[in-house]
């Protein structure tokens, strides 16, 4: 059996992750005793305090668009300041202070401010991007980064805790002690990050390279940045995937929660078995079907990952109520969901990560990110104000997003197939 499993392409490659990268997927699970203890009641949280679905909206394009400023000035900064202590000051300032204001919140402006707080991770998301990827291997891109969402995932095992407390204590007094216990958990997973973890080779040539710069000479740099991205259609291709993806995925986080508690009808205390139940699924998927997913050919993952979204969101949507066909239906959502989900997030992270230039990663991330929040800002609140008119409108909005990420794909490889035909 051991022999077996050091056969498997994920466990060999977890077991040679050297360095940042190791720092970096190892300390990854700990968001299962922090944040993902939270996350599965969030949306339901803030209605508890009299908020709408549309409040609940605009609260996730407040941040959305914090993101998209930050997102902005992540490749300057990240290279100013360096990938490791980037990664150390702003996961605190975006998580762990956030942490206590949803903790002691009492209404909207609470959430808001979070909001725009929680909008700094875009930093950090650039620089723990580049501590992750820059000293590893090429090869195992797709490897390292399909562990990352295992651990993600790994994460939600913890959350029958959340189920105990809701029930035990009710949702309110529950999430504030789960809100605390993050600031905790956040709190030390960023300082064991930082011990062991040492600046990227690239990280220390960019921190040199700007020393001395202005700021406005380092966003100035940002138009080298936007020819080497204009001029790469795999690039392009991939800003395109991460905005539809990220759309996506944004309106399956925050009305998920809704449409399964308030129309469907699962009790609260069972909202979190399901991001378990998925989470197992992922990791499941991620050890069968995907690990065999070939880096050199990405278009028929892609395909099916797409398809598969599309699936879960048409089955969730066509769910009656919490009848015992509810819950099949509801189940077999989620097992499409996890295969969607689990491959879209590796492969949208691959994409990027194959095809942006290392030596200008920061920048060409900043302006990814950038672009990929400031399409995404205004969709909080129109899937809010869908759901005001009718909970299953925010997904039928996902699935049309989910039908162009299809579309997209189709015109990329076909025109990659033709430029490879002329070129022979």
């Amino acid at each position: 059996m051991r022999q077996f499993l050091l056969k498997h392409p994920l466990v060999r490659t977890l077991s040679e992750l050297r360095g940042n990268t190791r720092a970096c997927v190892l300390t990854e699970p700990m968001w299962g005793l922090s944040m993902n203890l939270c996350l599965p009641y969030a949306s339901v949280f803030m209605l508890s305090f009299g908020m709408s679905d549309m409040q609940v909206g605009l609260v996730a394009s407040i941040y959305m668009f914090s993101q998209t400023i930050f997102a902005f000035l992540s490749g300057a900064i990240v290279d100013k300041f360096g990938r490791r202590f980037s990664t150390m000051l702003f996961d605190f300032l975006s998580w762990s202070v956030p942490c206590l204001i949803w903790a002691f919140s009492q209404g909207f402006w609470f959430f808001a401010v979070a909001a725009l707080l929680n909008g700094m991770m875009k930093i950090p998301t650039v620089s723990w991007d580049c501590l992750l990827v820059e000293d590893a291997p090429k090869e195992k891109i797709t490897h390292i980064y399909s562990w990352v969402l295992i651990a993600g995932n790994l994460s939600a095992l913890f959350a029958p805790i959340s189920s105990i407390l809701v029930a035990k204590l009710t949702l309110i007094p529950a999430i504030r002690v789960l809100y605390l216990n993050a600031f905790v958990v956040m709190s030390l997973k960023i300082f064991l990050l930082y011990r062991f973890s040492t600046e990227t080779a690239i990280g220390r040539e960019r921190r040199e390279a700007v020393k001395g710069m202005t700021w406005g000479q380092m966003l100035g740099g940002y138009k080298g940045a936007v020819k080497r991205i204009l001029s790469s259609p795999g690039t392009l291709f991939a800003i395109v995937i991460s905005i539809l993806v990220e759309i996506a995925g944004m309106i399956g986080m925050t009305f998920w929660q809704i449409i399964a508690s308030r129309r469907i009808g699962i009790p609260d205390p069972l909202l979190p078995i399901f991001p378990m139940f998925k989470s197992v699924l992922s990791i499941l998927l991620f050890f069968t079907i995907l690990s065999r997913i070939r880096q050199s050919n990405l278009k028929v993952p892609l395909y099916g990952g797409f398809a598969s979204a599309i699936a879960a969101a048409l089955l969730l949507i066509s769910v009656p109520d919490a009848g015992p066909l509810g819950y099949v239906m509801l189940c077999l959502s989620m097992v499409l969901e996890s295969l969607g989900n689990a491959t879209l997030g590796t492969l949208r992270e691959s994409l990027v990560a194959i095809h942006v230039d290392p030596q200008d990663r920061s920048r060409i991330m900043a302006l990814l990110q950038t672009t990929v929040m400031l399409v995404s800002v205004p969709f909080g609140y129109i899937g809010g104000v869908l759901s005001d008119m009718d909970r299953a409108l925010p997904f039928v909005l996902m699935i049309g997003l989910l039908f162009l990420g299809m579309v997209a794909t189709a015109l990329f490889f076909r025109r990659e197939s033709a430029r490879m035909t002329v070129s022979q």
